[in-house]
């Protein structure tokens, strides 16, 4: 069967399934078998299409949704940051990689603009904050700025404000993502401009290992964030089998749950900011365990488990 007849043969008992799926238990294993079958053609006969990644989502959807249903009480805590954001973040994380990319790349390009140009330190940070690292420099206490105020002030604020930023970029998805796209291009300049003001002083090494501390959590969680406003343009602009707003109410579902998911992340980071970065001057191997123990967890929990988990539910699929 040519697969747009395949498409056209089933496309409204996918849309029903998918936007209205049944609350019987009975009925919603009857979905996930048909929804199996599907797949299991499409795979044989359009490995690479659209509507095979589409139906691999949907079966895993519902098989969730079975497992969910189970008469034991499930904790809906840990149901959602152990299956539905990951899954969800399985489904976009070609968008994460895009979205990763760019941010270093501008990071460089941040990093370099500073280099052939003094003055584009002061126009990315503004001159106070350029004049206050000087100071400290100078005194001998290059991240001095991270000392100042209370520590439990400095936590509630930075997360505070990082959590408001990650709803701006989700938000901003509406106009097709590029906002979300264009402030994260923007932090990854003034971060690279950040970083060079540092190196050119000979402080790029402990610049890293200070700023990392929270940075590699911090810093991961906004470019994940940014990425949710990308979510929702992709929605409507390739809305793929689905109904234009259909696909885009589902990049809005799917965007929400990133964002719901990353507010632990900025707690953590925010913590580590106002209680921990103050003390940067704390053995090289503490601050190198504390960058490494964020990174692993950032590329485990974000990038591995995500996939293995949409693998072992996809094989769990073909079995049931």
């Amino acid at each position: 069967m040519r697969e747009a007849l395949f498409i056209k043969k089933n496309k409204e008992r996918w849309e029903r399934i998918s936007q209205q799926p049944s609350p019987d238990t009975d009925e919603m294993a009857s979905e996930f078998t048909q929804l199996v079958e599907d797949l299991g053609y499409a795979k044989s006969y359009y490995p690479y299409s659209k509507v095979t990644r589409f139906l691999n989502a949907e079966a895993s959807k519902r098989y969730l949704s079975i497992y969910k249903n189970r008469r034991e009480e499930t904790n809906r805590f840990v149901t959602f940051f152990k299956y539905d954001l990951p899954l969800t973040i399985a489904r976009h994380q070609l968008v994460l990689l895009i979205c990763f990319l760019l941010f270093m790349i501008f990071l460089f390009v941040g990093f370099f603009s500073a280099k052939a140009d003094e003055s584009f330190v002061r126009n990315m940070l503004g001159d106070f904050y350029v004049n206050t690292t000087e100071q400290n420099i100078e005194s001998g206490n290059p991240f001095g700025i991270y000392q100042t105020g209370n520590s439990f002030l400095m936590w509630i604020g930075i997360m505070i404000n990082n959590v408001s930023v990650a709803f701006r970029y989700f938000g901003e998805g509406i106009f097709l993502g590029v906002l979300s796209v264009k402030d994260m291009v923007e932090e990854g300049i003034r971060l690279g401009a950040f970083e060079y003001m540092f190196f050119s002083k000979g402080y790029g090494g402990l610049s890293i290992l200070t700023v990392m501390l929270h940075g590699t959590l911090e810093l991961s969680a906004i470019i994940i964030a940014a990425a949710t406003g990308v979510i929702i343009g992709k929605s409507w602009l390739f809305p793929g089998t689905l109904k234009r707003i259909t696909a885009l109410k589902n990049g809005a579902k799917d965007g929400i749950k990133i964002i719901i998911g990353l507010v632990p992340v900025f707690m953590i980071a925010a913590f580590v900011e106002g209680f921990v970065t103050r003390y940067y001057r704390m053995p090289a191997a503490l601050s190198i365990s504390i960058l490494i123990l964020s990174l692993v967890f950032i590329v485990g929990y974000f990038v591995i488990y995500p996939v293995r988990l949409q693998k072992s539910l996809t094989r769990a699929a073909k079995i049931k």
